[in-house]
């Protein structure tokens, strides 16, 4: 509670300090300044007078204009000197996403290859490991938020606690995820429990790292140029994956054994193909510690140390009802739900349909690399076409690989599959940045419409990556399931027709409705647009005087 005599003090300290920047010739801020300055003096007397006649405190309104008064002097010099942000801050706080997205990539292209040939688990438990980690995945999502959303602030911050305490235990879970344990009755249960916990923890890292973006600065470009670095980073991240991961274990497979007459059956596996399996994995999860700590020592948070947790003005249910409820946020949830939910089976079957589907087993290793390249180079001129033509304009990027991948499926040929193989990164690229350009701006249109507190981003992204995680488990687990039906036989080197034809259907015709589905929703109805720099300053003085008034 203020006392009047402090309340007084305040605003004759802030006078004189508005009639001194005045007098130093700070012409840009002279309107500014001055109003705010008369402003202190005239509430700070009146509220003086007010008490004197009451014999009461100063109320809640009262402390909330002085509040604003305040802020608003301090948030114009604030937002003015910090909104840009350096390169270095950018770097590392790209470099923060690669971990995830290194082992992703690693798990995305060769995780069921694995499980099918090396591990020769049947597509059914295949089907249920991949199902269970994905739903593990998503339902830890909004429990992520729930935690961070009611974490308190520390030295480090608030998010980046999350993100250094869950690092350990990821890399130990990623690490057992490809260990070949001794015994085989019980292998489906391991790697489904091991697909889970890992799954789990890379949430409850992802979550407070990407919610990191709506603290790091106030401006609506400064927020897109800093989500374009680190969609490039994580770009690096899935290439150096396959590309690792995928340099390592090529040793482990081989075509000499399909073409032996003696075993028209069997599939070619390395002696070596456990422990070539085991070094790789403990490369990518190495990449765990050390961009987390670059991460750390690169990036800080904006609020004040001082500032107490935002959760507690909202609770985290009463925030996701609020959120569930907001037009534009369920347009961006179910259309990019359906999108990367193509992006996701277009990954995890291009390596089983060049290998059993089509004569590119010996391809398989270059269409990734060429996909991953041309994700990584197309970014910064995506970047550029959002800023340039806008962001729906630039959803159509997405659709380019539609025709494409059914020419794979009809055509599958070498020539034909890298062509297919650049033009499908490019509109990777596309899918994985537009998503998290739009949702700061969804962020801001919703407190916009809102007068809540802060702390609501970790609701809006873990309940986005919640229902795009769940509409992936679904499309892998449905689709591995009809590999079975199908009648596919793990460690095979030939598989039947009808193998064949549901990998070209789940390469081709999958993908392709889902997009469709996606854009169409998208683009339905008015979307929201990003903020001008005058109200991300206004909504960022709202979030400082929220936390000095909780």
């Amino acid at each position: 509670m203020l006392s009047p005599a402090c309340y007084r003090r305040g605003a004759q300290l802030r006078l004189r300090q508005a009639e001194r920047l005045w007098q130093a010739g700070k012409a840009s801020l002279e309107g500014q300044l001055v109003e705010d300055g008369r402003a202190f003096r005239t509430e700070g007397m009146g509220s003086v007078k007010a008490l004197r006649q009451q014999q009461t405190s100063v109320t809640f309104k009262d402390r909330e204009a002085a509040t604003m008064a305040e802020g608003e002097l301090l948030g114009v010099r604030w937002a003015s000197r910090d909104s840009r942000l350096s390169f270095c801050m950018k770097m590392c706080y790209g470099i923060g996403g690669v971990p995830n997205q290194v082992a992703s990539s690693a798990t995305a292209f060769y995780l069921q290859l694995f499980l099918l040939d090396v591990a020769q688990i049947p597509a059914a438990q295949v089907s249920l490991v991949l199902f269970g980690g994905k739903v593990s995945g998503a339902a830890a999502d909004p429990v992520a938020g729930f935690f961070i959303n009611r974490s308190r602030r520390t030295g480090s911050g608030r998010l980046m606690p999350w993100v250094l305490g869950c690092t350990p235990f990821i890399a130990v879970a990623y690490f057992f995820l490809w260990f070949l344990p001794p015994f085989t009755s019980l292998r489906g249960l391991w790697y489904t429990t091991f697909y889970c916990l890992f799954q789990a923890l890379a949430t409850f890292f992802q979550v407070p790292y990407t919610a990191l973006t709506m603290l790091l600065t106030p401006s609506p470009r400064e927020r897109d140029s800093v989500t374009a670095y680190r969609i490039t980073m994580e770009m690096v991240g899935t290439l150096m994956g396959a590309t690792v991961h995928g340099l390592i274990v090529s040793g482990a497979h081989g075509p000499h054994g399909c073409e032996d007459a003696a075993l028209p059956r069997q599939a070619a596996l390395s002696p070596d193909a456990t422990r070539l399996y085991c070094i790789a994995a403990a490369a990518v999860a190495l990449t765990y510690p050390v961009c987390s700590s670059l991460l750390c020592l690169g990036v800080k948070e904006r609020p004040a140390s001082s500032a107490p947790a935002s959760g507690q003005g909202l609770s985290f249910l009463a925030g996701l009802a609020l959120t569930a409820r907001h037009p534009p946020y369920l347009k961006l949830v179910v259309s990019f739900l359906f999108i990367s939910a193509a992006v996701q089976v277009e990954q995890s079957y291009l390596v089983l349909f060049c290998t059993h589907a089509s004569r590119l087993h010996h391809h398989v290793q270059s269409l990734v690399l060429t996909i991953l390249v041309s994700a990584v180079l197309s970014t910064p001129l995506w970047e550029w076409v959002l800023q340039r033509f806008g962001k729906r304009t630039s959803a159509f990027g997405i659709f380019v690989m539609v025709p494409f991948a059914i020419l794979l499926a009809a055509v599958p040929t070498a020539p034909v599959a890298y062509v297919v193989a650049f033009v499908s990164g490019v509109s990777i690229a596309v899918s994985l940045l537009l998503p998290w350009s739009m949702l700061p701006d969804v962020v801001e249109d919703f407190e916009l419409q809102h007068q809540h507190g802060p702390g609501l981003e970790t609701i809006f992204y873990s309940s986005y990556v919640f229902f795009t995680k769940l509409a992936g488990a679904g499309a892998l687990g449905i689709s591995t399931l009809s590999l079975e039906f199908s009648g596919y036989q793990a460690g095979a080197c030939q598989q039947a027709e009808e193998v064949v034809v549901t990998l070209k259907v789940l390469i081709g015709a999958v993908p392709t409705c889902m997009i469709l589905i996606g854009l169409c929703i998208l683009m339905v109805g008015p979307a929201p647009k990003a903020p001008s720099q005058d109200t991300s300053r206004q909504l960022s003085l709202q979030r400082r005087t929220s936390y000095s008034l909780t």
